[in-house]
């Protein structure tokens, strides 16, 4: 086979502070990646277009051909439109699929929630292989959650299933649509909390400091007793054998184990809880698994 008719599969993840990129062979494996800005305040635009244009470069650095792509992005994604992704302004009004499709000439496009692209991962790479049902929870700058059964992820009715960022947090209603559990718990709100503190290093200052009794704990274990409640409901409803964590707060032993704590006292029935093993990079090697099954069926 010539070299330039290697197939090379495309895997992105968009977020509302950085855009990962991926290039894997034809069975999935990552050969190489890079980490951009998404400069989210100059609009949804000039992230799609600089992330595709080094999508590129990097293929054509493999030595190889594109030939499918997958990507994950924010929010509950349409194939007109997404929903729930306010972060980047216009992000809402992207085809996302079509515009990779003409900005790269493919045809094979399939496109996820982020989260729901991490658990692809974990159940075809990762820690819910053989694992039934399972829950991922993603904390990261915002908070979320995705549904596997039958070795699927669960899209739900709307493509919603899993935005646990709206879960209510207090006794009282709001007067509209809100993230209320995001603006209680996820990194942005520990950011803002230990700010308020007076730590310097955001939410991971705050975390460092929670390792030891005091204020900083006891905020701490409030904020995480709301995300508490809500997968209390969860397990409750879906009985999963397993709870995959992921997300750069996730990572935080000290947030695992107050996390683990609340769940195991108030559970009849606790799942085993995990950590990850892809660090920040579950939902990129969840595009790449979906770009694989984007592929046409072999005749």
């Amino acid at each position: 086979m010539e070299q330039s008719a290697i197939p090379r599969l495309l895997g992105v993840d968009f977020g509302g502070t950085k855009m990962a990129i991926g290039v894997g062979d034809a069975d999935g494996r990552l050969l190489v990646s890079e980490r951009l800005p998404t400069h989210a305040e100059q609009g949804a635009q000039q992230a799609l277009t600089r992330a595709l244009d080094r999508a590129r470069e990097l293929v054509a650095r493999t030595g190889g051909t594109l030939v499918a792509a997958g990507i994950a992005s924010p929010g509950v994604v349409h194939d007109h439109d997404i929903e729930l992704a306010p972060n980047v302004p216009g992000w809402e009004q992207l085809r996302l699929a079509d515009a990779v499709r003409a900005h790269l000439g493919l045809t094979s496009v399939r496109v996820s929630n982020d989260l729901n692209a991490a658990a692809y991962a974990e159940l075809r790479l990762g820690a819910l292989q053989g694992i039934d049902p399972g829950l991922v929870i993603g904390i990261g700058t915002g908070v979320a959650a995705a549904v596997t059964v039958g070795g699927e992820v669960m899209a739900g009715y709307h493509g919603a299933a899993g935005e646990i960022a709206y879960g209510l947090t207090d006794h009282s209603w709001p007067s509209g649509l809100e993230p209320m559990l995001e603006t209680t718990f996820s990194g942005r709100a520990l950011d803002e909390l230990a700010q308020r503190l007076g730590l310097t290093g955001q939410a991971a200052a705050l975390c460092t400091a929670a390792a030891q009794p005091g204020r900083a704990r006891d905020e701490l274990r409030q904020r995480v007793d709301e995300l508490a409640r809500q997968l209390v409901t969860c397990c409750l409803l879906l009985d999963p054998q397993r709870i995959v964590l992921v997300g750069s707060v996730a990572g935080n032993e000290v947030v695992r184990e107050l996390l683990i704590e609340r769940l195991t006292h108030a559970l009849p029935y606790r799942p085993d809880i995990v950590l990850s093993a892809f660090a920040q990079d579950a939902a990129l090697l969840g595009s790449l698994a979906m770009a694989m099954e984007a592929l046409p069926a072999p005749v």
